[in-house]
C-alpha cells in the first residue's frame, strides 16, 4: 500500500526506509535556492537527532537527506560534518585572503638557470639528481629546497615565467622572404662545362664557439672543383670568397646551383650572379640529388681533408691559401675522379643505365680537354696547353707527397691534430 503524505510528516527512521525502498510516496518541493535546501537539511538533522543515532541509522537519514535534496553524496556528507562540528549552513564562497605560500623563491629558480646553464640542461631526473649531490654530498647550503624537488615541478620551474626570462629566447619564425630569387630546378649543362654546383661544410663548435667553414663549389661535368675557407658564411665574408672562387675555373661559369641555405639565397649572391650573367638555380623540394654532386664531395674530399673536428675560423685564412696554392690544383690536376657512360638499359626500355667502367677515371682537367670544342669554354687567356704544362710539372704522387706535406704543416701551425 502506498501512502500519499507531506515530507514533514516523515518522524520515523522507518518512514525514512519506506522513502528510499519507494514505498511511500509524498509531496515534497525542493527549495530553489542553496539556502533553502540548507535549513532543511538542517531540519531534517534536528528531527532525527543525527547525532545520536547509529552508524546504520546515519546511513538511512544521509540517502533520505541525497534523495530529496538533489545533492551528491559528497556534498551531504560535507554539509553533515560541517553542521555536526556546530557551524553553521550557509554559503561560504569567496576568494581565498591569502596566496599559497611559495616553496621556491626566485633565488632558487635563478640557481635552477645556473645549474642548466652549466650542466647542459639535462633531463629532469638527472638535474634531480645533481640538485640532491650538491645538498647531500657537496653541502651546499643553497640546494636546502632544490635537492628535495620532484621532478614534475623540476620541469614547471623551468616553464616558468621567472626561469624563461632567464634561460629561454623565443623569437617568432620570420617569413621567408628569398622565395623569388633563384629558380628551382636541377642544373640543366647539356654536355658543357661551367654549371657548378656549391655548398658549405663547417669545422665544428667547440664551447660555444664556431668554427671556420670551408665552401665547395664543383662543376656538373668536369667535376672541377674549387674548396675555399671563410670564417663565418655571413654576407660579410662570403661574397668575396665566391667571387674568387668563381674566377678560379678556367672556364666561363654559366650556371651555379645551390641548396635552400640563406647564405646563398640572397639578394646580394643573386645581384652578383646577375652582373656576371650566371643563371641562379637552387634545389627543389623532394629532390634530394639536385645538389648530390657537391655533397658527395664534400665527403669524399673536404672531410677527408680537414676531418670532423673543430678549426678556430681565425685560422680561416691560413686553410684558405691552402686550397688555393695546394688542394685546388691536385683536385683538379692530379686526382682522378669517376665519370658515368650512360647506355640504355637492355631490361628496362626507354631507361638510361648509368656505369662507372675503369677505363673512364680521369682527371677534372683531362675531362676537360676530352669535350668537344673544349677551347671555345675557356676564359680569355686560359689555353688547355697552359692549364696541361702545369698538370705536369709534378707527377700525381709528388703532388700528393706535396699536399700532405703542406697539410702536415699547416694543422701543426694551427695547433690541429692531423688524425
Amino acid at each position: 500500500m502506498v501512502i500519499d503524505m507531506d515530507e514533514a510528516q516523515v518522524r520515523t527512521l522507518d518512514q525514512v526506509r519506506q522513502v528510499l525502498a519507494g514505498t511511500q510516496a509524498m509531496e515534497f518541493h525542493a527549495a530553489a535556492d542553496d539556502e533553502g535546501r540548507y535549513a532543511w537539511i538542517e531540519s531534517v538533522l534536528r528531527r532525527f537527532e543525527y547525532r545520536h543515532l547509529a552508524r546504520a541509522d546515519r546511513g538511512a537519514v544521509l540517502a533520505y537527506l541525497q534523495r530529496l535534496s538533489g545533492y551528491s553524496r559528497a556534498q551531504i556528507a560535507r554539509l553533515v560534518s560541517r553542521w555536526d562540528a556546530g557551524k553553521p549552513l550557509v554559503k561560504n564562497y569567496g576568494a581565498p585572503s591569502h596566496a599559497f605560500a611559495r616553496l621556491y623563491t626566485p633565488a632558487d629558480v635563478a640557481l635552477l638557470v645556473d645549474v642548466d646553464r652549466a650542466m647542459g640542461t639535462l633531463s629532469g631526473p638527472a638535474t634531480a639528481c645533481v640538485l640532491r649531490r650538491q645538498r647531500d654530498i657537496f653541502g651546499d647550503e643553497r640546494f636546502e629546497r632544490l635537492g628535495s624537488i620532484s621532478v614534475g615541478h623540476l620541469y614547471n620551474l623551468r616553464h616558468s615565467a621567472g626561469y624563461r626570462s632567464q634561460r629561454v629566447v623565443l623569437t617568432k619564425t620570420q617569413p621567408t622572404k628569398n622565395t623569388k630569387i633563384g629558380v628551382r630546378k636541377a642544373p640543366a649543362p647539356e654536355g658543357r662545362p661551367g654549371f657548378i654546383r656549391i655548398d658549405s661544410v663547417h669545422q665544428g663548435d667547440q664551447d660555444g664557439v664556431k668554427g671556420l667553414y670551408h665552401i665547395n663549389a664543383v662543376d656538373c661535368v668536369t667535376q672541377w672543383q674549387v674548396v675555399a675557407s671563410v670564417q663565418a658564411i655571413s654576407e660579410a665574408h662570403l661574397l668575396s670568397v665566391i667571387e674568387e672562387m668563381l674566377a678560379q675555373f678556367p672556364f666561363e661559369i654559366l650556371g651555379f646551383h645551390a641548396d635552400n641555405g640563406s647564405e646563398y639565397v640572397n639578394h646580394k649572391v643573386a645581384r652578383l650572379l646577375e652582373k656576371l650573367r650566371i643563371e641562379f638555380t637552387r634545389s627543389r623540394p623532394r629532390h634530394s640529388n639536385d645538389n648530390g654532386l657537391a655533397e658527395t664531395k664534400n665527403g669524399a674530399v673536404v672531410r677527408k681533408e680537414f676531418g670532423y673536428e673543430h678549426i678556430h675560423r681565425r685560422h680561416a685564412a691560413r686553410f684558405d691559401t691552402y686550397c688555393r696554392e695546394y688542394l685546388n690544383p691536385f683536385l683538379n690536376f692530379h686526382r682522378p675522379c669517376l665519370f658515368a657512360t650512360e647506355l640504355a638499359d637492355p631490361k628496362k626500355p626507354g631507361r638510361i643505365k648509368r656505369v662507372y667502367r675503369p677505363r673512364d677515371a680521369m682527371t677534372p682537367l683531362d675531362k676537360l680537354a676530352s669535350l668537344p670544342n673544349a677551347a671555345s669554354f675557356l676564359r680569355p687567356g686560359v689555353t688547355l696547353l697552359e692549364l696541361q704544362q702545369l698538370a705536369r710539372a709534378l707527377s700525381d704522387v709528388q703532388a700528393a707527397q706535396e699536399l700532405n706535406e703542406a697539410r702536415q704543416a699547416l694543422f701543426k701551425r694551427a695547433d690541429i691534430r692531423t688524425g
